[in-house]
């Protein structure tokens, strides 16, 4: 209920930005005075308030997405050990970085995983699973909690919601000028727009947003690889590569993942198998991971 919830607030939340600004551009049509052409000015406007506001809403609330949608527990006050070790690590960790200190916060999952979110490097939330911390010893796990500070020290939410802002944009603005042309040439709309158009434009907008979806994960691969070498300079290169051996050892053991889809690109594992199609998976193979941190000199 509390998913469903979201998606209306977030999608009311993109209309009710999108129609304001539109309003404040004086953005109304996608057509030309005369109703016979597209404004391709007015076009793109139109699809970059679009495409760049869902990008942005979702950044926002990225972190109170992340916590609901993996039931992370905030540490407010380190109680045991573990959580005492954690926020201590993690504080060490952030100033090395030179960020602010970050949320922390611990997740019921008992997979080995962790992962980092925030619309501002220092406002950050880090959060590792119960199994981690229960499994890895101190320098893998520091190791990995080094990896999620690279996240948010290289900025790789805020890159990662531009150029899903720009991709959203470009999907949109060519659907609509493949709907308009097919609506002209193949059902012979004269003036203004017919159902030709609405039903080419989303099916062109869905086999688009496919193929751009690409490039956001080849995007998503490479900070993977950055992100890994923050982990080896921050803590330390034989923790970081024992690290993704131990999360290579457990993904072939077929544990699953604990997260949502939305949020496995910002996790330091998305349970990539084999069979996944490598073009659209958020993380490189980790064998490939563990191969960079070993040939880097």
């Amino acid at each position: 209920m509390m998913r469903i919830g979201l998606f209306i607030l977030t999608n009311l939340g993109v209309l009710v930005l999108a129609s304001v600004t539109l309003n404040l551009l004086g953005v109304g049509q996608i057509l030309n005075e005369s109703g016979t052409g597209l404004d391709l000015t007015n076009l793109l406007i139109f699809c970059a308030v679009f495409g760049f506001a869902g990008s942005f809403i979702s950044l926002f609330l990225s972190k109170f997405m992340a916590k609901r949608g993996t039931g992370t527990k905030i540490i407010t006050t380190p109680r045991t050990p573990d959580e005492k070790w954690l926020v201590a690590t993690v504080a060490d960790l952030a100033e090395r970085a030179g960020i602010g200190m970050p949320e922390v916060g611990i997740f019921p999952a008992n997979q080995a995983n962790a992962f980092a979110t925030g619309w501002n490097r220092n406002k950050s939330l880090v959060a590792v699973s119960a199994g981690l911390l229960q499994r890895f010893d101190r320098e893998e796990a520091r190791a990995v909690l080094a990896h999620e500070i690279g996240h948010v020290a290289n900025g790789d939410m805020i890159t990662l919601t531009l150029i899903q802002g720009v991709v959203n944009t470009f999907v949109m603005f060519f659907a609509r000028i493949i709907g308009y042309t097919v609506d002209k040439v193949v059902f012979k709309t004269e003036r203004g727009v017919g159902i030709g158009y609405y039903i080419v434009t989303f099916v062109a907008e869905i086999l688009l947003a496919f193929i751009a979806s690409m490039i956001v994960m080849a995007f998503s691969r490479y900070r993977e690889y950055r992100a890994d070498h923050a982990g080896a300079t921050l803590a330390s290169r034989n923790g970081m590569i024992r690290a993704l051996e131990r999360l290579k050892a457990e993904t072939q053991a077929g544990a699953p993942t604990p997260m949502p889809k939305s949020m496995q690109a910002f996790g330091i594992s998305s349970g990539w198998h084999k069979t996944a199609g490598k073009l659209f998976a958020s993380h490189p193979p980790l064998d490939e991971r563990i191969a960079a941190l070993k040939n880097h000199v």
